[in-house]
């Protein structure tokens, strides 16, 4: 079974520090701005690009972004440019105190992570902030094609620790993801700051399973 207890992380707004439910419409609306198109315009162009679904396949980003240059008719140096302030966005910047703190759980704890993502999200993140050092498994949704808060999720990832449910403490920053862990029998708070997090984690290490 391996460790005997797990601590499980979210990445965004959790191990980054990243507004997750505001970023996108303010990359949306700028790159909107950038094309001339209308709001309107820019929303069906894009749509009718039948982009591929990144959150929950792999081996799809180069064919996403390419799809979208054709919709928006324009070159690669300006998807390019696209793609990496989405990845700046995306990503946001290291909650080092957080990540600090997971590195010290391993002699006590195995430590993980369950993210919905999308595809490039490991080669991203690894390349910036080196969560592979630190976190093992690291379960991405586009990888598994699995979403939080999808039941199914939370069961892939206890098989992957070979863990038992009431042997893992999930952090997420969305309640709808901590209840989907607590409806597989979970642990599981949502993050507010830090230190509250940090005193949940230890309470949680402490209690006998």
């Amino acid at each position: 079974m391996g460790l005997r207890k797990w601590v499980l992380f979210d990445i965004g707004r959790v191990l980054e520090v990243v507004d997750d439910d505001a970023w996108g419409k303010r990359f949306a609306g700028r790159w909107q701005e950038h094309s001339g198109f209308s709001a309107e315009e820019y929303r069906a162009r894009l749509t009718s690009a039948e982009l591929p679904d990144i959150s929950r396949q792999e081996n799809v980003r180069a064919e996403y972004w390419a799809r979208i240059g054709q919709a928006l008719n324009v070159d690669q140096t300006y998807v390019e440019a696209m793609e990496a302030e989405m990845w700046d966005e995306y990503c946001g910047s290291l909650n080092t105190v957080l990540f600090e703190y997971a590195a010290t759980l391993r002699p006590r704890a195995g430590v993980a992570i369950l993210s919905n993502s999308v595809d490039g999200a490991r080669r991203e993140e690894e390349r910036r902030f080196g969560f592979s050092e630190v976190f093992d498994p690291i379960l991405y949704s586009h990888e598994t094609g699995l979403l939080k808060p999808e039941s199914e999720a939370y069961e892939n990832a206890l098989e992957r620790l070979g863990a038992d449910a009431d042997d893992v403490f999930f952090i997420d920053d969305h309640e709808v993801c901590a209840e989907g862990a607590r409806a597989v029998g979970m642990k599981a708070i949502v993050h507010r700051d830090n230190p509250s997090t940090v005193t949940a984690i230890e309470e949680f290490l402490k209690q006998e399973s």
